[in-house]
This record gives C-alpha cells, structure tokens and sequence, in this order.
C-alpha cells in the first residue's frame, strides 16, 4: 500500500507532478472558459431582454442548440471545427493557417457551452429586478449606464449567484471532456499514469479528491461572495 504511494511523488518515477500539471490545466480552462462564457451570457442576457427581433432569435438558437446538443458532441465539435473555421475565414482574407493550443481551444469550447447557460440564468436574474426601482432610477434622470450599475447589477447579482456558482463547478467538471480530444487536462494525466503503473485505484482517488478540494475551496469563496451580495437585503419572514 505504502509502495503505491510512492507513486504520487513529484519526482520520478512518481507520477504527481504530471497530475498536478493536469490539475493546473483544468483549473486554467475552468476559469477561462467560465470567464469569457460569463461575459458571453451578459451581452446574450441584454440581448434577449433588449436587443430587436433578430438579436433575440439568434441568440435563442443559440441557447436552444448548446443546451439541446450533448456537452461531449460539442466538444468535440467546437474543438475540431473551430479551428478549422478559423483557418478558412483567415485563407479567404489571404492569410496564413494559424496553429491553435489545446489551451486556447480549451477555453474556447468551455466559454461557448458556458455563455449558453450564462446567459439564461443572467437574464431570469435581470428579471427578478423589482421593475419599481428600475422606474424610480428613470424617473431621477438616470443615464442607462448608471442605472445599470446602481441599480441593475446589485439588484440582480443575488438571485444569479447560485445559478453562476452552479455553472461553475460544470465547468470544471466539463474539463474533464476533454481528454476525448487529447487535451492533457487531469483526466487525461490520471488515465496515462494509471494505464502506466496499472495502479487504477490510486490514481483516480487522487485525482477525486483533487476534484474535491476543488470543489471544496469554490463553495468556500462562493458563500463569501453570496453573503457579501446579500448584505443589507431585507430577509422574508418564515
């Protein structure tokens, strides 16, 4: 048992430096693909709220198509296509193929299947914003900026919370998916050190528990951030 151990050594022949490293990668996708996917879901939100008829269509195809299509299609879709895309549309302004990281592909994917679900759970958020406040701010002269500042984000952030806390552990379980497309994410070093040793069990149980510390740390933070967003909200009594 304790000869098993060694395994998880950083240093050879241990094999946990490259969990780590696989570790590090996921978290890097994580984060990424959750950011700009959140940044996806604002601009998809005001536009199904505000935008014209055809901003609401598109954007409801978009959501419609991501949520229906399985998340490990999409990966292996977005991840191959995308760059094949890019590189034609780069041939047709007469310029050179580019080599896309599995990093920035990576991110790429999880960003867009993020800003789907980004996006409903913003615009159900910006929906439960008491319409009285959002008059109240007209009605002063607010600028549409401002109003969006002081009265729209703080108003809806805690209603969104938990749904955006809810994509974001999704996203660093998505990560995992990509080991389908080769990415050397945690999954893919956890299987490549345990297909090497033949020591299955310990391997995915560190990388479990990796998961979990993970995990562990983001409710810590998310909690910090909800109370923080509730501060001086009335409660409902019971």
């Amino acid at each position: 048992m304790f000869g098993d151990l060694a395994l998880l050594s950083p240093f050879p022949p241990g094999w946990g430096a490259t969990l780590l490293w696989g570790f590090w990668n996921s978290l890097q996708v994580a984060v990424g693909g959750f950011g700009f996917g959140l940044l996806l879901g604002i601009g998809g939100a005001f536009g199904k709220l505000y935008g014209g008829p055809v901003t609401r269509d598109l954007l409801a195809c978009y959501t419609t198509i991501i949520r229906a299509v399985p998340e490990l299609v999409l990966i292996v879709l977005l991840y191959y296509a995308g760059g094949d895309l890019l590189n034609a549309v780069l041939a047709l302004v007469s310029l050179g193929p580019v080599d896309i990281s599995g990093l920035v592909a990576g991110i790429f994917v999880i960003a867009v299947v993020q800003g789907a679900y980004s996006t409903e759970v913003l615009r159900g958020a910006i929906r439960a914003v008491p319409e009285g406040q959002l008059e109240a701010a007209r009605a002063y002269g607010m600028s549409p900026f401002l109003m969006l500042r002081r009265i729209t984000l703080p108003a809806m952030l805690p209603h969104a919370i938990p749904g955006l806390s809810n994509l974001w552990l999704i996203a660093t379980k998505d990560t995992a998916l990509l080991a389908v497309v080769g990415f050397a994410e945690l999954t893919l070093a956890t299987r490549q050190a345990a297909g090497t040793t033949k020591a299955y069990f310990l391997f995915f149980t560190a990388a479990g528990l990796l998961y979990l510390a993970l995990t562990l740390g983001s409710n810590f933070l998310i909690r910090r951030i909800e109370k923080r967003a509730r501060r001086g909200l009335t409660r409902m009594p019971a």
